[in-house]
């Protein structure tokens, strides 16, 4: 049986993510409190944000953007968005 959550994003009891997405503190509280669904969202548009404004992941201040922005992703914050880009109705 799947483990189940109480998904942050999407408000709902949601099948779980199978292990911490990174390790350390931050990686767990994603893993108890984020849903699969919810998780793959926030990657798609992780590799948007990456890709349409060109981020090299080596650069901490990328890194510390994207971490900026998974975080309101998360908590139902506004976050940047792509030009021209269109999110689907949930």
């Amino acid at each position: 049986m799947a483990r189940m959550v109480v998904c942050k994003k999407i408000g709902k009891e949601l099948e779980g993510l199978d292990t911490p997405p990174f390790p350390g503190p931050k990686g767990i509280e994603i893993f108890d409190s984020i849903s699969k669904r919810a998780w793959n969202d926030w990657l798609e548009h992780q590799t948007r944000i990456i890709n349409e404004k060109h981020l090299n992941m080596m650069d901490i201040s990328a890194r510390t953007y994207i971490n900026e922005q998974r975080e309101k992703f998360f908590s139902g914050d506004e976050i940047d968005q792509i030009e021209g880009y269109i999110p689907p109705k949930i």
